[in-house]
């Protein structure tokens, strides 16, 4: 150093000793002024080594003690903390000169399941174990194992989801209604990539019409949801997400038939068009003898010919834009009845009912990010759906619109998510040949939502939305959903409100029609209140989760199908309380899923109180599945249905228990799938223990009994599925 301060000239190396003796004292000083941040990760009570802490940007790892100590000037903190297997946490915070802190992070286990699972339903973009509010999620695997069940439908998919229960409608044509945690299906709001594709209500025909071939996840909001998708979403969502298209172009065919006379071919088609743009194909064909299971006379399965075509057109610039249009087509036939000369034993004479539907939808999904802060999002859609419902000889023929537009923006304001946002639907029904039950609703509405991680153990949401219907006047739909996370534990509470615009469309309508239906008054609207707490605790591959719910449901619809055909409002609330146990075990090739569900469903009607009809009171059900890769699975169900109570029954007024068994075997051939599914192997059947047909029309004009079990008792299908 000597050397070189000599080489250096006298007046430099005076320079930089000048230089030096101010510069150090102040470096001095900025370290003596540097804070010292000490981080401890743990999960459960085990500190936790080796975890990835990111402070500023800047990497460390954590020490066997799972502790790492970091030097840093003072201001503003991002602390985000990751390790494999674990849900990643993040901490903001400001520090002073010099502090000395101690700050704990507790990482919870990432369920394997659930690993990048971003939620659509709840438009915040969120992963599913971060969300405040409960969604719930079928994913493509689960998916796939119901395809070779049902390819033609979603029904048995959503059935065997815990607090979802397919009501079968319509004995005469198959109709069939989701009721989430015992609330009515018309309650439940049906989306397509957030899209209402399905009309404002599904009916219990539309979720008949929805093959599962080119779904990629199934998202379930229980309860009230009014404040995210107003009128329509009182008892819960079902937000059907779409397969995207990959790299390659990948084509997919299935073929199925069954020992009671279904028959299903269905192409999947997804290819990238360019860089920017790929599209999906969906094409359906569906169909099913008519059958007569008891030998009665009767078809206890109508027969149908079904046709679906649904392309999709996705762009996407990987820089922030993205583009979604989808359309549909649906074209259906339904007949049911008498079988082909037989009569009813009442009358002598046949009966015939039939159902053509057609349906026609489209809808787009646009996404920008601007200035870097801002998630633009717009979507829009519109739906056509014209019925011809023949009762014999009588025709009931409507068409019924659907009509919806969205914009929202989203920002991220450092632990906060707000949404907010506008909507406008459109609803209408235009009966030809019975014009009094005509309707048209429009419904402008603004929401907002505000996610809340207050910190690593505690998450808030709360929403609102302000809805102003054309017939019904003014509605404010709030909710707040809490998530709080401890040591293993999670539990999430939620407590909103809701409302839902009545109509002459209900379950029992659909099915009996509306040519000798009575409305006793002007039709309320609907509003609800609903509770709901749930814990989760994981260990290791078992996962456990208790949800405990209550829904109050004021001006609640009633329908009278005793002496005469009614529908009016009930001057007393209907409520729901219920109880949902759910536990699964994961241990690769093995997976084994219980769930139980009790539910009380008082309705009062007249003074009476009673059991809503066809809500068991407790059901039950366990799946265990062996599965390996690139080789098939075999799959084990059973499921216990509790008694329920029964209206407008001539022969009971409260139906048996019953349980059905099922098996599933799968086997992977190369490009090839062979599958063999054994549905209901006992033989259960309704009509073992009470007949089908009544001894007289009922007020409604039916002469069959409400379907309580099921009646075709043991069905085997089987078939392939080839990939290319």
């Amino acid at each position: 150093m000597h050397r070189l301060a000599e080489s250096l000239g006298p007046g430099l190396h005076l320079a930089i000793c000048v230089a030096l003796s101010l510069v150090c004292p102040l470096a001095a000083d900025a370290r003596a002024h540097d804070a010292l941040l000490r981080i401890e990760v743990r999960a459960g009570r085990a500190p936790m080594a080796d975890a990835s802490v990111v402070v500023n940007g800047t990497a460390h790892r954590t020490a066997a003690d799972g502790v790492v100590s970091v030097e840093l000037p003072p201001g503003p903190i991002e602390i985000v903390v990751a390790k494999e297997g674990f849900a990643p946490a993040s901490i903001s915070m400001d520090v002073r000169p010099g502090e000395h802190r101690s700050v704990a992070v507790e990482l919870e286990t990432q369920p394997a399941i659930e690993e990048h699972v971003t939620v659509a339903a709840t438009r915040t973009g969120k992963r599913i174990e971060d969300q405040a509010l409960r969604v719930e999620a079928l994913d493509r695997e689960e998916i796939e194992e119901k395809i070779m069940m049902t390819p033609g439908d979603v029904v048995m998919m959503l059935n065997e989801m815990g607090g979802l229960r397919v009501q079968a409608s319509s004995p005469s044509l198959g109709g069939a209604a989701i009721r989430i945690q015992g609330m009515r299906g018309r309650y439940t709001r049906f989306l397509s990539d957030g899209l209402p594709l399905f009309g404002e209500q599904a009916g219990t025909f539309g979720l008949l019409q929805i093959p599962p071939s080119d779904l990629a996840r199934v998202e379930v909001i229980k309860g009230v949801a009014s404040s995210l998708y107003g009128a329509g979403a009182m008892g819960g969502v079902v937000n059907l997400v779409s397969r995207r298209p990959g790299a390659k172009a990948q084509t997919e065919v299935l073929a199925n038939r069954s020992t009671r006379g279904a028959t299903d071919g269905v192409l999947w088609y997804s290819a990238p068009l360019t860089d920017r743009w790929s599209a999906t194909l969906l094409a359906g064909g569906h169909g099913q003898t008519r059958a007569d299971v008891n030998d009665d006379g009767w078809a206890d399965l109508p027969e149908y010919a079904r046709l679906v075509v649904r392309p999709r057109l996705f762009w996407d610039d990987r820089k922030g834009k993205s583009f979604f249009a989808t359309a549909g087509v649906t074209v259906e036939d339904r007949n049911g009845g008498t079988m082909r000369a037989a009569v009813l034993p009442a009358t002598g004479t046949p009966y015939a009912e039939s159902l053509n539907t057609r349906r026609f939808d489209a809808g787009i999904v646009a996404q920008e990010i601007v200035g870097e802060q801002y998630v633009i999002a717009l979507r829009a859609s519109f739906t056509f759906l014209r019925q011809d419902h023949r009762f014999d000889d009588l025709d009931e023929r409507a068409a019924h619109d659907t009509t919806f537009a969205e914009a929202t923006a989203r920002r991220a304001y450092g632990p906060q998510t707000v949404v907010v946002g506008a909507a406008l639907e459109g609803d209408v029904y235009r009966p030809t040949d019975l014009p009094q039950f005509r309707y048209s609703y429009v419904v402008p509405g603004v929401f907002a939502q505000d996610d809340i991680d207050v910190s690593t153990w505690l998450s808030v949401s709360v929403s609102g939305r302000v809805d102003h219907h054309n017939r019904f006047g003014w509605f404010t739909s709030p909710r707040v959903a809490l998530l709080l996370r401890r040591n293993g534990w999670s539990s999430r509470t939620s407590l909103g409100t809701g409302f839902f615009a009545s109509t002459p469309l209900t379950e029992e309508t659909e099915a009996a029609g509306l040519s000798r239906l009575v409305v006793r008054e002007p039709l309320r609207a609907e509003r609800a209140r609903n509770l709901s707490f749930d814990l989760t605790r994981s260990i290791g591959p078992l996962s456990g989760t208790m949800t405990l719910f209550a829904s109050t449901i004021h001006d609640p619809i009633d329908v009278r199908r005793v002496g005469s055909f009614q529908l009016g409002n009930l001057p007393s609330p209907t409520t729901n309380r219920g109880l949902e146990l759910v536990g699964t075990w994961r241990q690769s090739p093995f997976s084994l899923t219980a769930t139980y569900s009790y539910m009380r469903s008082i309705e009062r009607v007249d003074g009476a109180t009673e059991a809503v009809p066809l809500t068991p009171r407790q059901s039950a059900g366990l799946v265990g599945m062996w599965e390996r890769e690139n080789v098939g699975r075999v799959g084990l169900e059973w499921y216990y249905t509790g008694r329920q109570r029964l209206e407008a029954d001539p022969f009971r007024h409260e139906s048996r228990p019953y349980a059905v068994f099922g098996a599933l075997v799968e086997r992977r051939i190369g490009r090839y799938r062979l599958f063999v599914n054994a549905e209901n192997l006992a033989n259960v059947r309704q009509t073992d223990w009470e007949p089908l047909l009544r001894p007289s029309r009922g007020a409604d004009g039916r002469w069959t009994v409400d379907a309580w079990a099921p009646l075709d008792g043991r069905t085997i299908n089987g078939g392939v599925r080839l990939a290319f």
